[in-house]
């Protein structure tokens, strides 16, 4: 399919990638799957055995007149293990391939048919100033922008990144939340090559 360009010429790129139809439950499980990936899952606490002290038992069984007690790492005991004592956990989730590449395939389909993806010849700051960067998108005409390129450079880098709600990105760092989270993708020609052998 020939896709416009921003400076009124067309690019020619495969049906199968922007052209896809879109698939909501597969995009929303691949999203639920790369948020779940970046959880810490770090919450823990300490059972029983975990805590320190209780190798003997606290007092003998009879004759105290006191309830009997095996250890002081007893959870009824203050101080105590925790009874169902919360661990770690990995909220990673599987997901093959194929369907990680189906949605991507899908959002970059769905971003074209709403017209919040634009093709660019390139884009570019010759040097490492914001205000270049700012005039640079300016003829977007939006302020939330993912700019996705073959390659970040220095200046790039530098100039765009103490401006708010813009986000840059190579094809390979690329994931499904990053072109979602932003109101406009704004993709280079050879970074839409790119992400054409890639999804192809």
């Amino acid at each position: 399919m020939d896709i416009e360009m921003n400076n009124a010429a067309s690019l020619n790129l495969a049906d199968s990638v922007f052209g896809a139809e879109y698939n909501e439950a597969l995009v929303h499980q691949v999203v639920v799957a790369y948020m779940n990936g970046g959880r810490a899952g770090t919450k823990a606490q300490k059972s029983k055995a975990m805590v320190s002290g209780g190798g003997k038992k606290p007092w003998k069984q009879k004759g105290t007149g006191r309830a009997r007690a095996g250890s002081i790492r007893s959870p009824l005991w203050r101080g105590g293990g925790k009874t169902f004592a919360a661990v770690p956990r990995d909220f990673s989730q599987k997901v093959n391939r194929k369907m990680y590449r189906g949605a991507m395939r899908s959002i970059f389909s769905e971003l074209l048919r709403r017209g919040d993806l634009t093709i660019a010849e390139q884009f570019s700051v010759s040097e490492p100033k914001t205000k270049a960067f700012l005039s640079a998108i300016e003829g977007f005409g939006v302020s939330d922008v993912l700019i996705v390129t073959s390659e970040v450079s220095r200046e790039l880098f530098l100039s765009s990144r103490n401006v708010p709600h813009v986000a840059l990105s190579d094809v390979e760092s690329l994931n499904p939340v990053a072109l979602l989270r932003h109101k406009k993708v704004v993709v280079t020609a050879d970074a839409a090559k790119k992400i054409e052998g890639w999804l192809a």
